[in-house]
């Protein structure tokens, strides 16, 4: 399984603005058991929906995919918020969801890919509150009548944090769940454009590149499997593809950056993952990680 990453590894991220790592984490020890907890997960989401009269059946005899594709569409509403691990960056309110789990926790400060992160950010490593569990089910169950799936447009992660953090080092780790394939509507990047900092969104219809800002670049499509993370500069312009497979695509969204840096999302809680001169900083407590987002939350509505 990975590790620290070579000096060649380390020049293509400066110069690419990306760099695509195999076989970073264990499927079986370091993943599979994440997928198995959010089957619960959609269990809870099916019975409360279901009870509150938001859907017409549980649809229990679905794979994951499908059933997850079927409930939003019934309750026309995508419940992704339900499934993510931080808040909203706006608009939160007494009743958005929030799902606390030490299973996700952990894998923010798992060794081999924080190895990896040293490589490139140095050995004093804080995780960025901006993180995601993703669900991306196939576009043929929308039936063009229910929620969108977000096909994301082409834009920069640095678009969604606050303009002081336009100069923090951070980078985004981007994990598969399982298969993430062309077909399945994975990434796709545009290499050796970081050098041009940020470019302007507009915010119609999603965070998206300004059309006429786009780089001349022949994107890279990030086919990838369940162990490999995809790392990203906060520069670096990237979108999903559609799911034209039959099968959901499940992802994890990290951030990191060196700590004492701006983390782009004031109000939320970072933590410490690694530290080389005060160790003692490292959080690793989960009823700790867990006070500090709710007490995030209980600042009210934002």
């Amino acid at each position: 399984m990975g590790g620290s990453l070579s000096p060649e590894q380390v020049e293509q991220f400066d110069e690419q603005g990306y760099l695509l790592v195999k076989d970073v984490l264990d499927p079986e020890t370091d993943l599979d058991p994440i997928i198995a907890e959010y089957d619960g997960v959609l269990d809870a989401l099916a019975d409360e929906l279901f009870e509150a009269g938001e859907i017409e059946s549980k649809y229990e005899d679905l794979p994951f995919g499908k059933r997850l594709s079927q409930i939003y569409v019934d309750s026309g509403k995508v419940h992704s918020q339900y499934f993510d691990f931080s808040l909203p960056q706006k608009g939160v309110q007494h009743a958005t969801a929030f799902w606390t789990s030490p299973l996700l926790d952990a894998v923010e400060s798992l060794k081999p890919l924080l190895d990896a992160v040293e490589s490139l950010l140095g050995e004093e490593i804080t995780c960025n509150p901006i993180q995601h569990l993703r669900a991306k089910p196939p576009d043929a169950y929308e039936e063009h009548t229910g929620p969108s799936f977000h096909n994301a447009p082409w834009h920069q992660d640095a678009a969604v944090m606050m303009a002081e953090a336009e100069a923090s080092e951070i980078i985004t780790c981007w994990l598969p769940l399982g298969e993430a394939t062309a077909e399945m509507g994975c990434m796709e990047v545009l290499p050796g454009v970081v050098e041009r900092g940020y470019l302007a969104h507009k915010s119609e219809g999603g965070t998206t590149i300004v059309p006429e800002l786009m780089p001349q670049s022949e994107p890279v499509i990030m086919d990838c499997r369940q162990g490999d993370v995809v790392f990203m500069s906060r520069f670096t312009p990237h979108r999903s593809r559609p799911n034209t497979s039959n099968r959901c695509r499940w992802s994890l969204d990290l951030r990191y950056q060196p700590t004492g840096q701006h983390t782009g999302r004031t109000g939320h809680p970072d933590f410490v993952v690694r530290s080389a001169s005060s160790p003692d900083s490292v959080l690793t407590d989960h009823d700790e990680w867990c006070r500090r987002w709710v007490d995030a939350f209980d600042m009210g509505p934002s």
